[in-house]
């Protein structure tokens, strides 16, 4: 059995409730090296994985023989750490968003064509089971053609979930580039082109700071969408929503209305307009309220395209792609305000 040998690049709540606890599960995978910039927090993660610390990412590089490299760090180094990382000679997995700008992601996509490695960013909504599920009765003609969504992403803020709680990159601009939207918003740009399996082709964006003091990103925004076909909706991303998670998604069709992660028991809802209605227990979405230790099967999948030599769902393309939704977003912000 192949064994890849990983390296987790930041170790804040990400790593440590998804990233390290999923790698660890994989028997295919042994977590060999951390970094972090906290030395106390990289050698008390090498620790609990019996892994080599490292406080900077380039002597980690330098130094191990590495199969994967999890990126999972301030947004504005996600680039030039996976850059790094490809160059290596490793197969990069980065969190979202993927970078602070399309040029970015496109260096990033150049270098890991350039190194024949694999490059996956970590977009875990296409993987919940109420979403692959609606995914299928989509794609199957089952509920016929799509008029409208509306979908949500909330929950109370990052200070509440990373490690360095109020003092978190995620309220810096500098780093983090974008808040709410880059934090929650990318994910459900992603989920709703996989969902509808179309690309977007207008963006109208609002982004907001109204419910967060002291901070230099957005903490609210609404979008509103518009596909290739025609189908438009609106997607909200916010950390002013307390004091639970709304993670929810309503798809409008011609046949039936499904009601993705809106239903405390029912992580699936299909009304259909004949009056039935079917009800899927499909588990529990991944939670930041529930402290988000749950299966995200992001590294699974990743592992198993590597030893299979197969594409990530999630690739480069479709990284940037989700990207450019809220980056238009933020240009559209500019464009449409009224002059006074």
């Amino acid at each position: 059995m192949t064994v890849l040998k990983a390296a987790v690049i930041g170790c804040g709540s990400i790593a440590k409730n998804r990233h390290l606890l999923e790698y660890d599960a994989n028997e295919q995978v042994k977590i060999t090296a951390v970094c972090d910039i906290v030395q106390a927090r990289a050698q008390e993660t090498a620790n609990t994985y019996g892994a080599a610390a490292y406080t900077d990412y380039k002597d980690l590089l330098q130094k191990e023989d590495i199969d994967i490299v999890s990126v999972c760090l301030p947004n504005n180094l996600h680039a030039p750490v996976s850059i790094a990382a490809l160059e290596a000679g490793a197969h990069v997995l980065c969190e979202k968003p993927m970078a602070t700008s399309s040029e970015e992601a496109q260096a990033m996509i150049d270098a890991a064509e350039r190194s024949g490695k694999k490059l996956m960013i970590g977009h875990n909504q296409r993987f919940v089971s109420s979403h692959e599920r609606a995914h299928r009765l989509i794609q199957s003609g089952d509920v016929g053609k799509i008029y409208s969504f509306r979908t949500t992403f909330g929950h109370g803020g990052p200070e509440g979930w990373s490690a360095d709680g109020k003092d978190s990159w995620f309220f810096d601009k500098e780093k983090a580039f974008i808040g709410a939207m880059g934090d929650l918003g990318v994910h459900k740009a992603d989920l709703l082109r996989y969902l509808l399996g179309e690309e977007f082709v207008n963006v109208a964006g609002f982004i907001e700071n109204n419910a967060k003091e002291g901070i230099t990103v957005d903490d609210n925004a609404v979008c509103i969408l518009r596909t290739e076909s025609g189908v438009i909706g609106t997607m909200a991303a916010s950390w002013a929503y307390v004091p639970q998670e709304d993670n929810s998604t309503i798809i409008y069709a011609e046949k039936a209305t499904l009601r993705l992660e809106d239903d405390p028991v029912h992580s699936l809802v299909v009304q259909y307009v004949n009056g039935e209605v079917v009800k899927y227990e499909l588990g529990q979405i991944q939670s930041n309220d529930a402290g988000g230790q749950t299966n995200t099967h992001v590294i699974d999948h990743f592992v198993k395209s590597i030893v299979n030599n197969q594409q990530p769902l999630i690739d480069g393309y479709e990284g940037k792609r989700s990207l450019e939704v809220i980056l238009a977003a933020i240009e559209s912000e500019e464009a449409t305000k009224i002059s006074k």
